[in-house]
């Protein structure tokens, strides 16, 4: 007579062992997802005192960005600025500098978001003091030469000045646009003998 029991008794273990494979197997998983540090926000290139220059087709110089410290981050492409220097150069116009603490600028750097203490300066031209405004927060097409911000802005030109909330900038035509709440004091120059 055979004994039944102390036959299944090695298929039984075989069987135990082959289901806890499986569920090991189950809950360690095979991630099969990347791990090439794209899905995480860390910087993949740092640099430090740098500056970077923007030609025109015609090879005079566009714009120029300088700033002390840039993170480039490849998961969504973008680079964090501290400290950035934007300048902006048009032909027989005064030079235009944006400055702020901080400053996002998306893959090409086609556009910049830049926050905290932003100051925009046109320097001063033959008859007109520079041009100061001041803002929380802009926005930078640099391309398009265009800049625009929600916050409240304060413009300064020598004793004069104007305040308001939300502003459209156009370095092309050289004007502000102010959206809501201006209110402010022109203070004519003195016409010189």
């Amino acid at each position: 007579m055979k004994h039944w029991p102390s036959q299944l008794f090695p298929i039984i273990i075989l069987a135990l062992l082959a289901g806890l494979t499986f569920w090991l197997q189950g809950r360690v998983g095979t991630d099969e997802s990347r791990h090439d540090g794209k899905l995480r926000h860390d910087p993949d290139a740092i640099a430090e005192n740098f500056v970077a220059k923007r030609f025109d087709e015609a090879g005079q110089l566009k714009y120029q960005l300088a700033a002390p410290y840039l993170e480039h981050y490849p998961d969504d492409d973008t680079s964090e600025v501290k400290s950035p220097t934007l300048v902006s150069y048009r032909a027989d116009k005064p030079p235009v500098t944006v400055t702020a603490d901080h400053a996002t600028y998306t893959a090409q750097g086609e556009i910049a978001y830049l926050r905290d203490n932003v100051r925009l300066t046109r320097a001063a031209t033959g008859g007109h003091p520079e041009l100061v405004a001041t803002t929380p927060d802009l926005t930078v097409h640099t391309e398009a030469g265009i800049a625009f911000t929600e916050s409240p802005v304060k413009i300064t030109q020598g004793q004069s000045w104007i305040t308001g909330v939300g502003a459209h900038i156009d370095n092309n035509a050289s004007t502000f646009v102010l959206q809501s709440q201006v209110k402010g004091q022109f203070i004519r120059s003195r016409a010189t003998p």
